[in-house]
């Protein structure tokens, strides 16, 4: 292909994809993001360094320092770190690497401090110079300047290839991979205004940022007057949620890397910054969340009471409650053990209800994350309820909106679609929602089991026995008629 040609998406995934079978074997999948993502990144920044050194060098008639002036460049890239310097690189081409990407981050300290990760590009026994020439050569068959590879669509290619790796590793729920479809319903509750400030305090690779920049887009406003603010634990997702950014040309971001819990890292003089909309999918019930510090936590967060020990599921709602601002509102995952457990969150439970802080409650099907078969919900909270919202909490029952796959269910449009009109209208339905009083509430002990609130009513109109015989014959004869047609294939095949 021209290296001066547009390049589709199609093409773009199909790239990438190869890139990452490039590595099978010396590489375990679980660990192929952490080679592929700084490439793809470094190829980008080299490419467009490269296309902008062109334009002022032609301007000037050929003047090399006019061209290399930094307000010509994005990034600076400095002597020996291009692209085209690894390309031409055939022994201990994994040390080239990592002084190119050392170069460049501190070139660029400000915003690139770090993004390459801490991979060992060195380490031959895992990648050795053939492998690296090889994989190489495959990332330089496209030139990913902005005319060839827009914003937009290297942005998706981007995030095909986080949902590739997710396929490949299966990650367990709200480690790495949240479902688009997830991010999208959280986005349109959170319903983001132009201006507005988003943060995420389990960010992941940067799912629901983009949802809210992409709603912003669709509305017609300006998605680069958005703040955003976002925490990571893990050190790949935290270089990686920075490098998506980048490439989806957002550059108002403040992303730490950090934990969370323990160790929270905005503030705005001596308290917790806080921010028009807090979303998150934090990791489920998680064990060593940092109890210890809670009781006296230094930060205000136990607004509520103290979780348990072995489960943070309610840490991550306190801290995130204390992230909303005056205005704020407020989206979370969580499991459903969160309605209903006993003991500590039983406390918290009943105390952030009588704040009036809980609008919403939704429960999603079953098995529509990655490694667990569990039914999520979304808990919905404002910092100011409106007036006809005060003292009550609407309950949607969304546990039959999903395709049932063969290994994992999914929510399809047309049911984020269906929840997000129920969530909208704010009305009771037979079967689907309710609206429940805070006397509701209390007669159930503060119990939000969401069964408590919707009765299933099973509406008695099976078909007889004699429709259900005559469709398991048919169904019968299209089976023997399939087997037979295979076996002739077979016979074909074999002969």
């Amino acid at each position: 292909m021209s290296q001066s040609s547009e390049i589709t998406l199609s093409q773009l995934e199909q790239y990438l994809s190869k890139a990452a079978w490039i590595l099978k074997g010396p590489v375990d999948a679980s660990d192929f993001k952490m080679y592929i993502f700084p490439l793809l990144f470094f190829k980008r920044i080299s490419d467009v360094y490269e296309d902008e050194y062109q334009h002022a060098f032609d301007e000037s008639d050929g003047d090399n320092e006019y061209a290399s002036l930094p307000e010509f460049h994005r990034f600076t890239i400095p002597e020996n770190c291009l692209w085209q310097d690894i390309r031409q690189t055939t022994t201990n081409v994994g040390l080239k690497i990592e002084s190119a990407f050392r170069g460049i981050e501190q070139a660029n300290q400000d915003i690139l401090y770090g993004i390459f990760g801490d991979a060992q590009w060195s380490n031959k026994d895992k990648l050795s110079d053939e492998l690296l020439i090889n994989l190489i050569e495959h990332f330089s068959q496209y030139n990913l300047k902005k005319s060839n590879a827009p914003s937009d669509i290297l942005g998706q290619a981007y995030e095909y290839l986080i949902k590739h790796f997710a396929d490949l590793t299966n990650k367990k729920a709200g480690e790495f991979y949240t479902p688009r479809s997830v991010v999208h319903l959280l986005g349109l509750i959170l319903d983001p205004q132009e201006g507005e400030s988003i943060y995420d305090p389990a960010c992941g690779t940067g799912g629901m940022f983009l949802e809210c920049v992409n709603l912003v887009n669709e509305h017609g406003k300006d998605y680069r007057t958005l703040s955003i603010y976002g925490q990571e634990k893990n050190l790949t997702s935290s270089t990686i949620v920075r490098m998506n950014m980048l490439l989806h040309d957002i550059n108002d971001f403040h992303i730490a890397r950090g934990d969370t819990l323990k160790s929270p890292a905005f503030f705005e003089a001596d308290r917790l910054k806080t921010f028009d909309c807090v979303i998150a999918n934090p990791p489920f019930s998680l064990k060593e969340w940092g109890a210890d510090n809670w009781a006296n936590d230094p930060f205000g967060r136990n607004i509520a009471g103290i979780p348990p020990k072995g489960n943070g599921d309610m840490a991550w709602v306190q801290h995130m409650i204390k992230s909303m601002d005056n205005n704020g509102r407020m989206a979370v995952v969580l499991p459903h053990g969160v309605l209903f457990r006993k003991g500590a969150e039983e406390k918290i439970r009943k105390s952030l209800l009588e704040q009036d802080l809980l609008e919403t409650v939704i429960g999603l099907g079953s098995n529509i994350f990655y490694g667990t078969q569990l039914a999520p919900c979304i808990l919905v909270f404002k910092k100011y309820k409106e007036q006809s919202k005060k003292n009550k909490i609407y309950f949607i029952n969304a546990s039959n909106q999903i395709r049932t796959g063969r290994a994992q269910n999914f929510l399809e449009p047309e049911n984020i679609k269906q929840i997000f009109e129920w969530y909208s209208t704010n009305e009771n339905l037979e079967n689907f929602t309710k609206i429940a009083s805070m006397e509701d509430i209390k007669k159930n002990d503060y119990n939000l089991h969401i069964p408590l609130y919707i009765e299933q009513i099973i509406e008695e109109n099976l078909p007889s026995s004699e429709k259900t015989l005559s469709d398991l014959k048919i169904t019968w004869n299209d089976t023997l008629e399939a087997e037979n047609k295979f076996k002739d294939l077979l016979k074909e095949f074999i002969s």
